[in-house]
């Protein structure tokens, strides 16, 4: 009770600070630069410095909590990356050719690309699919609805979900994983899915698919309803099938969107870490780049200098697909 009583609290007391510095910023600045009373030449100017300056009170927060959260960071990283241990002694480049030479993270990085290879494609896959054919049923918001709901799970949450799916409980013992219960109900024999090497990452994958398939579906059912129907109803009357006007007619249609789709879940699914972290913590071969880092920073390893590196190669994989991903946004919105 108390967490929940503190954490109203500061809900309430952010809320408050937000409405007293925005209404109180921009009375201040009204008072500073008052129009009332003035000549016309000075109220003119007036009004050009206020006008220049508003627009600063509201993006000077945003920009402050990106500068102390993500430009700092991002600098602190590259620094520490050029030091060893310690911190104290610098070894330039040392940690970043010890990463490619080092066998754990070359895994690591392998299995971060098979992430690459199949979550996106199969989340934007299903979406695509799914917002097509919900669009024809009469049920299809609820279905909606129930497929976007893993969104609303935070990452560990769903973990949790698929741990007591994929939970075993050894030979000889009442099975409570919903998995091998059904295994065990065909006959089958029961299995620890989650140390079966090769196969667990795509058991970790398929959290993240159902995840993200919400999202793929809803920005991609906006892209379907925005085809216009002329378009479709001209190829019906030409003899088009559905599965031709499909991906003849609708897919090249909306193709940025599903683009933008695709590269932001892959920018997502670089920075996997949840997943891993609460279904294996990185054991049986299914470590990722994120979670490597964090050991090597936090646990372990306690070296900051290679923690550090391997946060600066993720976000060097990141940048290039956020850039395009910036660019397809501006292309689509133009």
């Amino acid at each position: 009770m108390e967490q929940i009583i503190f954490a109203l609290v500061v809900m309430v007391l952010g809320i408050a600070g937000c409405i007293f510095y925005f209404v109180g910023s921009n009375y201040v600045l009204d008072r500073v630069y008052g129009i009332h009373g003035k000549s016309p030449e000075v109220a003119a100017k007036n009004l050009r410095r206020i006008a220049l300056i508003r627009p600063w009170l509201f993006l000077g927060p945003a920009f402050l909590a990106l500068t102390v959260y993500l430009i700092y960071p991002v600098f602190a990283s590259l620094y520490i990356s050029l030091f060893d241990k310690t911190g104290d002694t610098f070894i330039g480049i040392n940690n970043y050719t010890w990463l490619f030479a080092n066998d754990e993270f070359l895994q690591s990085f392998m299995n971060n690309m098979m992430w690459l290879l199949i979550v996106p494609a199969a989340s934007t896959f299903l979406g695509l699919v799914i917002a097509a054919l919900t669009d024809r049923v009469w049920w299809g918001n609820i279905a909606k609805s129930l497929i976007f709901m893993p969104m609303a799970i935070s990452f560990i949450g769903a973990s949790i979900i698929w741990k007591f799916i994929y939970d075993y409980r050894g030979d000889g013992v009442e099975q409570i994983g919903l998995l091998n219960a059904i295994v065990e109900f065909f006959g089958g024999t029961p299995e620890a899915w989650l140390t079966m090497p090769g196969w667990n990452n795509i058991f970790l994958m398929l959290i993240l698919i159902w995840v993200q398939t919400g999202f793929a579906m809803v920005i991609l059912s906006a892209a379907l309803r925005g085809i216009p129907e002329e378009t479709v109803e001209a190829a019906v009357i030409d003899g088009a099938s559905g599965i031709r006007i499909f991906f003849q007619i609708m897919i090249p249609q909306i193709w940025t969107t599903i683009a933008v789709v695709w590269t932001t879940i892959t920018i997502l699914v670089l920075k996997v870490f949840d997943i891993v972290l609460a279904m294996t913590n990185g054991q049986w071969d299914t470590q990722v780049l994120a979670n490597l880092m964090f050991d090597w920073m936090f646990r372990g390893g306690g070296d900051f200098g290679r923690g550090a590196a391997v946060a600066v190669i993720i976000m060097v994989l990141v940048i290039p697909i956020m850039i395009w991903n910036i660019r397809q946004e501006s292309k689509g919105g133009r």
